[in-house]
């Protein structure tokens, strides 16, 4: 598929979950062709980084369910800030491993699992839609009821695809790319390559496989399509166009600067504003 194609799927007011974390391999390619969309009215779900920041700037985002949104090198997204501070979006803010768990309800088809985090915290009043559950066994603890978060669509970034919709991840982490695949109707998976299925073998272990055909709806060969978050091993951080984008929250004039460079130009002119391919290949890796 294109992103276009992808996009063209999708429907104003879809709950869409987005992998990654933070600054770390995101599919921004995806995403920036959403804000070049006229979709709106939707919800986000999602470890947060410039995926929701761009998405809130250009008007796409209703509601927010969240573990935490930052740029990691800049632990602020200026333009998810801005949209909250203004009252702009709703939010749902969670525990990290409350989102996690809601993914893996979705998936095992659950309406609910329990879990210990969010209790006796604000979470709870933050969240009055949120119950608690007692255990039916002997110990009777009183647990969060983490309700399933059922997604209509998932975007994710990996580093190889075959075209049967098999993904391979090298980075060291895998984030949840598989449960946010797993929890929705449809999921769509942009990738560094597309490779033949043999290849994988000579690319990495089994265990860098981790989605299955099963999973993906559709597959989109996007270069370069997580930067300005990193891909490893492929490419880092790019801390100084992060700082760049997060500047552009200043102001309405750096804003539409921005935008005319980085989101409305098409994913090769995006390429060469950021600096080429060779620059973005050069990027190290940040070490936390």
């Amino acid at each position: 598929m294109s992103a276009d194609d992808v996009v063209g799927g999708l429907r104003d007011g879809m709950t869409i979950g987005i992998g990654g974390w933070g600054a770390r391999r995101k599919p921004m390619a995806l995403i920036r062709e959403i804000a070049r969309s006229d979709l709106k009215d939707l919800t986000l779900v999602s470890y947060g980084g410039p995926d929701v920041g761009l998405l809130c700037a250009t008007g796409k985002v209703r509601k927010l369910v969240f573990g935490f949104v930052s740029l990691d090198v800049i632990p602020l997204e200026a333009h998810f800030r801005k949209a909250r501070q203004a009252g702009a979006i709703e939010v749902m803010e969670l525990d990290e491993g409350m989102l996690q768990w809601g993914l893996r309800a979705a998936g095992y088809r659950l309406p609910f699992l329990p879990i210990r985090a969010g209790l006796a915290c604000d979470i709870e009043r933050l969240n009055p839609t949120l119950r608690t559950v007692r255990s039916p066994y002997e110990d009777g603890e009183t647990l969060l009821a983490m309700p399933a978060l059922n997604l209509d669509a998932a975007l994710v970034h990996v580093d190889h695809c075959d075209e049967r919709g098999n993904g391979q991840v090298l980075g060291p982490d895998p984030y949840f790319d598989d449960l946010f695949c797993s929890a929705a109707t449809k999921s769509y998976v942009s990738c560094e390559s597309i490779v033949p299925t043999e290849r994988f073998a000579e690319l990495g272990s089994v265990h860098t496989l981790l989605l299955d055909r099963g999973m993906v709806s559709g597959v989109v060969e996007a270069p370069f399509g997580a930067h300005p978050t990193s891909c490893s091993p492929r490419y880092g951080i790019d801390a100084e166009h992060l700082k760049v984008y997060s500047a552009s929250a200043k102001s309405d004039e750096a804003w539409a600067d921005y935008r005319a460079k980085f989101v409305d130009a098409d994913d090769d002119a995006y390429v060469e504003a950021a600096g080429g391919a060779t620059h973005i290949e050069s990027i190290p890796h940040t070490i936390f």
